[in-house]
C-alpha cells in the first residue's frame, strides 16, 4: 500500500470556501511537531527517505507515532511506501533513535484542517516559517488512479495540480 498525496500552496481561506461547496466533511484541527531524524549508516537526503517522531496534539492531549517513509516511486506526486505504528511516549521514542546513533535533523510544526471529500483526505496545513499548503491524499496500491483521482480534486476545489511541490516540509525548511 501506498501513501499518494498532492501537495500545492493556497490560501485556506478560498479553499475552505470550495470545500463547503463541495460538500466535503470537515474533521479536527491539530497541532503537529515532527522530529526527522538523520540515519547513522545511510543519507535519508539521498535516498529519499525519512524518518519521524510525529507528537500530535488536540483536545484530547497529546499522543505520538513513528513513521518511516520509503522512497518516492513517482515523479509525478510524492507517492511513497509508509509505515507507522503508535508509541505511548514521542520524547521517550526520541530519545531511543538518539540512543541507539539517530540524530535529530529538524523538526517541523504545523496546524492540520482535515476534511473528507470523495475517498480522499484533504489537509489544509498551516506550516510554521513556510506558510499555508493543501494536500489532497489517500492510500492506494494503484498510485497512478489514486494520483489523477487526487488532481481530479484539487481542479474541483478551484486548485492546480501542475503547481504541486513534490518536496516534503523538511525539505522545504531546510532549502
Amino acid at each position: 500500500m501506498y501513501e499518494v498525496e498532492v501537495k500545492v500552496p493556497a490560501d485556506h481561506g478560498d479553499v475552505r470556501d470550495a470545500l463547503e461547496s463541495v460538500g466535503a466533511e470537515e474533521g479536527e484541527t491539530v497541532e503537529q511537531v515532527d522530529t526527522y531524524y538523520d540515519a547513522p549508516h545511510r543519507d535519508f537526503a539521498e535516498t529519499d527517505e525519512a524518518l519521524r517522531v510525529r507528537r500530535v496534539i488536540d483536545g484530547d492531549g497529546e499522543r505520538a507515532r513513528i513513521t518511516y517513509k520509503g522512497p518516492k516511486v513517482d515523479s509525478e506526486s510524492k507517492a511513497r511506501e509508509e509505515i507507522e505504528t503508535g508509541v505511548a511516549d514521542g520524547e521517550d521514542a526520541g530519545a531511543i533513535f538518539e540512543g541507539v546513533g539517530f540524530t535529530p535533523a529538524a523538526t517541523v510544526e504545523k496546524t492540520r484542517t482535515y476534511f473528507t471529500y470523495d475517498g480522499y483526505t484533504v489537509v489544509l496545513d498551516d506550516v510554521a516559517g513556510l506558510g499555508q499548503f493543501v494536500e489532497v491524499e489517500r492510500e492506494s496500491e494503484d498510485v497512478a488512479s489514486a494520483r489523477e483521482g487526487a488532481f481530479d480534486v484539487l481542479r474541483r476545489l478551484g486548485l492546480d495540480p501542475t503547481e504541486q511541490i513534490r518536496t516534503s516540509y523538511l525539505g522545504l525548511l531546510l532549502d
